[in-house]
């Protein structure tokens, strides 16, 4: 019976969502769209970096604005902090960052440093014909506290792993925003080890780009680890947004929580929320819940939305999750249109309440005037294109 568990045990980690990793390129072959992890992505328009177009590409440039405690550096391959997030790649895209990445970098907090301000990073891409590789190195040493806020602007193919560290007692915010060109492609995979005691939020933005996908994973290297996750993003027509999560329950008294929001508007605007969770045996008296929300704002959008469960363990304090995907409220429209309110303003509060609860959870005030005037923006195009 014991052997039995065991196998079954194997198999759901080693599940259709999750497959296991390898950092052999040839053990991820090229795919096809038939595969489960695969099904929902435009694989013709990325531009072959599912595949094996070069990688040597250099159109992506990067600044840094940081506190001077903070270690900005550059990395070699084989350097010692590639992996120490536990990262492993999971698809071939992933694998051939990690092999074949132009520019490795590191970002390191000291342990038990707090900073007063945020760390900048601004990338910014300038090439789409050739894809750019880069790898990323983010570590909150111990009992430190610190916001990382990684920013994408410009034209680009780009194909990152971005690995975080967080030590024992350290609270990190990593603030990902997409505000790329229309042109944009980017395949990002983050992974997170969250320390004992430690507290991790990660906050993904996107609303630029012509196809994002992001596979974002945490793990836990200790008890009694916080993981938040919060996603906000906006798909106008054409656009394709994918996001894909995946929290591995390894260490027992551990949390986690994820909500994601999104809105579509115009003819093709496609976005894809895939949530999971896994509870090993191990991870006794966790607590978890993950919820995705998206509004629909025009006619010819599609939003797609799967959240999953994977339970090994009764021993939980709690688990569960919701979707929910639904037009624009009428009656909410009606309500304010008779209280005076012109139709566009009143469209416009909806959504900026749909969306305001949020922002303020990111709790980074540097970026929430930002992000309130860059959703403004994306409902301005469809008032200029007469979609409203």
């Amino acid at each position: 019976m014991s052997q039995l568990l065991d196998a079954l045990e194997i198999e759901r980690v080693d599940s259709h969502l999750h497959p296991l990793g390898s950092f052999d390129v040839d053990d991820h072959p090229v795919p096809t769209g038939r595969e489960e992890i695969w099904r929902f992505t435009p694989l013709k328009r990325l531009r072959g970096l599912h595949a094996d177009a070069s990688l040597a590409g250099s159109g992506v440039g990067a600044e840094y604005d940081a506190p001077e405690a903070v270690v900005v550096e550059s990395l070699e391959a084989g350097n010692a902090l590639l992996g120490s997030s536990g990262f492993v790649p999971t698809d071939r895209i992933a694998a051939r960052v990690w092999h074949e990445s132009g520019r490795r970098f590191a970002i390191t907090v000291p342990s038990d440093t707090e900073l007063d301000r945020p760390v900048f990073v601004t990338l910014t891409g300038t090439d789409t014909e050739t894809a750019t590789a880069t790898h990323a190195v983010i570590t909150a040493g111990a009992h430190s506290k610190a916001t990382v806020v990684l920013r994408f602007v410009g034209s680009a193919t780009l194909a990152d792993n971005v690995e975080i560290v967080v030590g024992d007692g350290a609270d990190l915010t990593l603030v990902s925003i997409d505000d790329w060109a229309d042109d944009a492609v980017h395949v990002g995979h983050r992974h997170a080890r969250v320390g004992r005691d430690a507290r991790f939020k990660h906050v993904d933005v996107t609303f630029g780009g012509s196809v994002v996908r992001h596979d974002t994973t945490a793990e836990y290297a200790g008890p009694g680890g916080n993981v938040e996750m919060l996603g906000l993003y906006f798909a106008d027509a054409g656009q394709h947004i994918e996001h894909r999560l995946f929290v591995d329950h390894t260490a027992p008294k551990t949390k986690s929580h994820v909500t994601y929001k999104g809105a579509l508007q115009g003819e093709g605007a496609h976005t894809v929320w895939i949530g999971n969770v896994l509870i090993r045996k191990v991870a006794e008296g966790i607590e978890t819940y993950e919820e995705n929300r998206n509004l629909v704002l025009t006619d010819g959008c599609q939003a797609d939305s799967v959240p999953n469960l994977e339970i090994e363990t009764g021993e939980i304090a709690g688990a569960g999750h919701a979707s929910a995907t639904g037009r624009f409220d009428d009656e909410q429209l009606f309500y304010l249109r008779s209280r005076g309110i012109a139709e566009d303003e009143a469209r416009r509060l909806v959504v900026h309440g749909f969306f305001n609860d949020l922002i303020r959870r990111i709790a980074v005030p540097e970026l929430e005037e930002q992000l309130a005037a860059t959703v403004e923006a994306e409902l301005a195009k469809n008032v200029l294109d007469g979609a409203f």
